[in-house]
């Protein structure tokens, strides 16, 4: 494949992007250089990454990866200003133990949000503001957290609102995952048309895209895109991988990918490429959720000991046939 580029060859449509931490970016390097435009930190911009304590900050990782994708010309996400995980517990609870107040938690959110987003002010392009706030089942729009608990529910408005304050250049994002489920496309709709109404300054929806091989059903993916996209916001695929594995499978034993599922998963990518270019009118990127199977979330996720390879090179960093055939599909 030589030279080829993923980004360059779908650069007519969108920003071709990878997550990334502070050791794939020396160990996966020429990868993330030669195939994406736009990074997102893995983990380094999370709360518990960057604001341990209360009275300090750590940027260091973060900004070596921003320093990173700024001196290869690449553009970087923001990932993520407020969720209820990889948050410290200081954050929810007093040093007696005790649930924070509603003023003192918005407080340490404006606190946290102005200071992060002020640093890296004009250097990200985007934020993923609030990352999965909305239920997966039952008939509540907002999962139970604590900053449900503690805030009420115009914690996200708020939370968008300080973003915007620190940094109005930068678009700003709702994020989650199974977003192309009916059910929970429907309620992460409302949330966004609601903060829309209230005049809150949201400007897209970020649509995370973890699938599983035999699952990927092309029409609700089809379906969620057209109905996020009458909100007028800009949409971007986050965090795209594909699971070999599908929901109930706990096999733990498998040594190497069978090539009959690796054949599959080109498949399933070349045909989610194919309608994200369809929409390119409203979408901006379509972020992989790491850049090599050597090192991605899923393995031991949700199974204990389990490998996975989800990406589009393989764990010695070699193009997979997912790739070949997303750069052949755009060539023909």
């Amino acid at each position: 494949m030589g030279k080829a580029s993923l980004a360059k060859a779908y650069a007519p449509w969108f920003k071709v992007g990878a997550a990334v931490n502070h050791r794939t970016i020396k160990s996966h390097g020429p990868l993330i250089v030669q195939h994406f435009n736009s990074v997102t930190a893995e983990n380094e911009m999370k709360f518990e990454s960057l604001h341990k304590r209360p009275d300090s900050f750590s940027f260091d990782q973060a900004d070596d990866i921003l320093d990173f994708a700024t001196s290869h010309g690449i553009a970087m996400r923001g990932h993520t200003l407020v969720w209820h995980n990889q948050t410290p517990s200081w954050v929810f609870l007093d040093d007696q133990g005790r649930e924070r107040p509603r003023a003192e938690m918005l407080g340490i959110m404006r606190h946290h949000i102005h200071a992060v987003v002020k640093h890296y002010q004009s250097k990200i392009y985007c934020w993923d503001v609030v990352n999965e706030a909305v239920a997966d089942s039952g008939d509540e729009i907002l999962r139970p957290s604590p900053w449900l608990k503690q805030v009420g529910e115009d914690y996200l408005a708020q939370a968008f609102w300080y973003a915007y304050e620190s940094d109005n250049q930068a678009a700003l994002y709702y994020n989650d995952y199974n977003e192309t489920d009916p059910i929970k496309r429907e309620k992460i709709y409302r949330l966004v048309k609601q903060l829309l109404d209230q005049g809150v300054p949201i400007h897209g929806i970020g649509m995370q895209g973890h699938f599983k091989l035999n699952t990927i059903n092309l029409d609700h993916v089809k379906a969620a895109l057209d109905r996020y996209a009458s909100l007028g916001v800009r949409l971007q695929i986050t965090e795209l991988d594909i699971s070999l594995y599908d929901a109930d499978d706990r096999t733990t034993d498998v040594k190497s990918p069978d090539p009959d599922r690796l054949a599959l998963q080109a498949d399933r990518y070349g045909e989610l490429f194919a309608l994200f270019t369809e929409y390119a009118s409203v979408l901006d990127a379509v972020t992989l959720w790491g850049v090599a199977d050597d090192e991605n979330w899923l393995d031991d996720f949700p199974v204990k000991g389990r490998k996975d390879w989800p990406l589009l090179f393989d764990g010695e960093h070699q193009p997979k046939v997912a790739l070949k055939r997303l750069l052949d599909q755009v060539d023909a």
